[in-house]
């Protein structure tokens, strides 16, 4: 059972249940946590990926400073069989990121002992079954983006420079792995109208939005840091799903 007398399996029913009615749902930490069997040392493992990130040429020639890596796989069956494709470059879909549609950004791959990982595994397969709540193809291709934005003094971290944006695809998923010196950082997500059906800030390891992308729009605030003599940091780990 998970802190509020829930099995796993009813927690991804009712988020399922969200994403269907509202678009949007919000897991809090404890809950993502526990229904997926997580242990804290899992969470510390996990975080530790961060630390081998690469910075992302395309952000700072906009004047933003992130780490990051790509990946992609491929999932079908009920048991979310889960099969990793080659990093080819990343496109941006027409009507989705305004900054980078039609440029083929290369970032460097995903590591085998982060793609091994077993609370990687536990969250692909979780966000599986939630995108299967949207639609039901035979077989997912699942983009995952672990993004460290930092910030300094005279430099705040943009998580979204692009401002309010859809990615593209259908299910688009935000988890946070730390925060570290961090101020701002708020999620908020949009219906097509420009109405806020919910804004947030991960500030909790563990905590996971979730959007229907096709009808939700999303961005972040600036990132700044509480001590100025220090960079912060805001670490998170983005997986969209789109039919394969």
């Amino acid at each position: 059972m998970n802190p509020e007398g829930q099995t796993a399996e009813q927690v991804q029913r009712t988020a399922s249940d969200a994403l269907v009615a509202d678009g949007v749902h919000l897991l809090p930490a404890d809950v993502t946590t526990a229904s997926l069997d997580l242990e804290p040392a899992d969470w510390e493992r996990f975080r530790r990926h961060w630390e081998d990130l690469h910075p992302d040429v395309y952000a700072d020639a906009r004047g933003t400073r992130r780490l990051r890596r790509y990946g992609r796989f491929s999932l079908t069956g009920s048991a979310g069989r889960i099969g990793l494709l080659s990093s080819d470059s990343f496109v941006q879909p027409e009507e989705s990121n305004p900054l980078y549609i039609g440029v083929d950004r290369t970032f460097e791959p995903l590591t085998d002992a982060f793609v091994t990982d077993p609370v990687f595994v536990a969250v692909l397969r979780l966000l599986a079954r939630l995108a299967t709540a949207l639609d039901g193809p035979a077989r997912w291709s699942a983009k995952v983006h672990p993004f460290r934005v930092i910030a300094s003094a005279d430099a705040d971290g943009l998580p979204t420079p692009e401002g309010r944006h859809r990615d593209g695809v259908t299910l688009v998923s935000s988890l946070l792995v730390g925060r570290q010196n961090a101020l701002g950082g708020a999620s908020s997500v949009f219906d097509p109208s420009g109405r806020r059906l919910l804004r947030t800030t991960l500030d909790r390891p563990g905590t996971l939005l979730l959007g229907d992308d096709r009808r939700t729009l999303h961005s972040v605030s600036p990132v700044r840091p509480v001590d100025r003599s220090r960079p912060a940091y805001r670490d998170v780990l983005v997986v969209t799903f789109a039919p394969g």
